[in-house]
């Protein structure tokens, strides 16, 4: 997919397709008007007619305008002028999208770039709109054997903006898009297979070729023989039933000066969680291949961070494992020996993605972070609270957080801040051990996250909790490819190479 932006008059386009809105009730955009004059009242006349009110997503193909170049026009709904906001702005790029991606229109002029959304600039209207577009038309058919494709799909879009001194601004604009459109195809493809194929040793050598391609990049990767000199018994206590040995790859990126302290990122790698001994309900648990969301996430950011080139250092740590029932599997009531020297109680085997978690979080101590984030589809409570809409976060440190917070609002990817207040602490207490793995039904993302904290009180940290927006389930199952979006923005605001608001 080509993507460019010009500034233009309309009427000027030759183009398979010129695209331009329409508001509620009947009322043409600027630019609509600008093609309405020239066409001698073509469009206002359908619109008095009753094709089209404007209701947003609403849509009419036109063909053979009179005195218009382009070939078709395609007029899109956006409903009232004044509530025009981020949601609906990127909901009717989708549309349209899918609209042209449908008949036929391989080229079009957007001229949607131009409309006015509360807050926001060009830049991120057409940074929006190619991501967007991208999600729009990914699909994941690698492993089918007959593919349906369309028979005229959409290759190019140029976005319009209103002035010339706004390219520049645009032009970085599809560049970002891209970049994160990219992180978020890998994160949605790696996520999407099977867990047949994609196991630990499958992420990692998703690591590997990450390297082979970018020389800022390196990757190593701990085995278990490795981890248990490490003393990561946690870890290796999740990964103890499966035939597929636990991996954890680390991928450092260095873009800035070795005297640089890095971000690190560290992003759950459950390739497949049946539960272990205490097996989860048969009904979906096809879905939890998706446990790997976080270091699916995670791999996607790396990827766009790689091909916007930041100058930032970033390590990011791609915890594999998988949780299996087995007469070699962990069970409820071990007592775990973390490579912090803490212990801890297992009370369920399906809380096992913090014990996964705790080591490497431990274990990236070596590295002097600036800050640590880690990404993790962690708890079903944060589904409970939060629903699909919004990434749970939880944080030790304020300026993280509101940095974090701040990236979601500007990318769109929205999270939502938990309190960590140690009044919830005493729900991890245990009788035998440190602490539980368990803290009981109320307050489980919070809980989980307290358990987290007590292996990061050497570095500031934040936890992202993505059990309810890494994927979606049912019919329409798939991988969303969340929080690319997010983090990648949060790396290119500590680059100091942000746009827009």
């Amino acid at each position: 997919m080509e993507f460019s932006v010009k500034s233009g008059s309309p009427e000027k386009q030759r183009s398979a397709c010129i695209v331009v809105g329409v508001y509620e009730p009947r009322r043409l955009s600027a630019v609509a008007e600008q093609l309405d004059e020239i066409s001698g009242g073509y469009i206002s006349n359908l619109l008095r007619r009753g094709d089209l009110e404007g209701k947003s997503g609403q849509m009419l193909l036109l063909h053979q305008v009179p005195n218009i170049l382009s070939e078709r026009v395609l007029l899109v709904g956006c409903g009232k002028e004044r509530e025009l906001d981020e949601r609906q702005y990127r909901q009717i790029i989708s549309k349209t999208i899918n609209t042209l991606n449908e008949t036929g229109s391989m080229e079009a002029v957007c001229f949607l770039s131009e409309l006015h959304v509360k807050g926001r600039d060009t830049y991120w209207k057409v940074r929006q709109a190619v991501e967007a577009t991208q999600d729009c038309l990914y699909t994941f058919n690698s492993l089918k054997t007959r593919k349906e494709e369309a028979r005229r799909p959409l290759r190019k879009i140029v976005f319009n903006v209103p002035t010339r001194k706004e390219l520049p601004l645009g032009e970085r604009a599809v560049a970002h898009g891209l970049g994160i459109a990219a992180g978020i195809k890998v994160c949605k493809d790696v996520a999407n297979l099977p867990p047949n194929i994609c196991n630990p040793a499958y992420l990692a050598e998703q690591a590997h070729k990450l390297a082979a391609d970018n020389e800022r990049i390196t990757t190593h990767v701990v085995n278990e023989a490795e981890m248990e000199s490490l003393g990561m018994g946690s870890y290796l206590a999740v990964g103890r039933g499966s035939v597929n040995e636990s991996l954890m790859s680390v991928i450092t990126y260095n873009g800035a000066g070795a005297d640089v302290k890095p971000i690190v990122l560290v992003g759950k790698g459950l390739t497949f969680d049946s539960g272990g001994i205490s097996l989860k309900p048969g009904e979906a648990m096809d879905e939890m291949k998706y446990d790997m969301g976080g270091a699916a996430g995670v791999l996607g950011a790396m990827n766009s961070l790689a091909q916007l080139n930041l100058p930032i250092n970033v390590v990011a740590i791609l915890a594999g494992c998988e949780n299996m029932p087995d007469a070699n599997a962990y069970r409820p009531g071990d007592i775990l020996t973390t490579m912090s020297g803490q212990t801890v109680e297992v009370l369920n085997t399906d809380a096992e993605g913090r014990l996964v978690l705790c080591d490497a979080l431990t274990y990236v101590e070596r590295f002097d972070p600036d800050v640590v984030i880690d990404v993790a589809t962690l708890t079903g409570a944060c589904v409970i609270a939060l629903g699909a809409h919004a990434t749970g976060l939880l944080s030790s440190h304020n300026p993280l957080a509101h940095e974090l917070l701040n990236a979601s609002e500007q990318s769109g990817d929205r999270a939502w801040r938990l309190p960590l207040w140690d009044d919830y602490a005493d729900q991890l207490e245990s009788p035998f051990a440190d602490f539980t793995n368990l803290g009981g039904r109320a307050a489980g993302t919070i809980t989980a996250g307290l358990f987290l904290s007590k292996f990061t009180k050497k570095y500031h940290w934040a936890h992202l909790d993505i059990a309810g927006t890494a994927w979606r389930g049912g019919a329409n199952k798939g991988s969303t490819g969340r929080p690319v979006s997010m983090l990648t923005q949060y790396l290119i605001n500590r680059s100091g190479q942000e746009q827009g608001e």
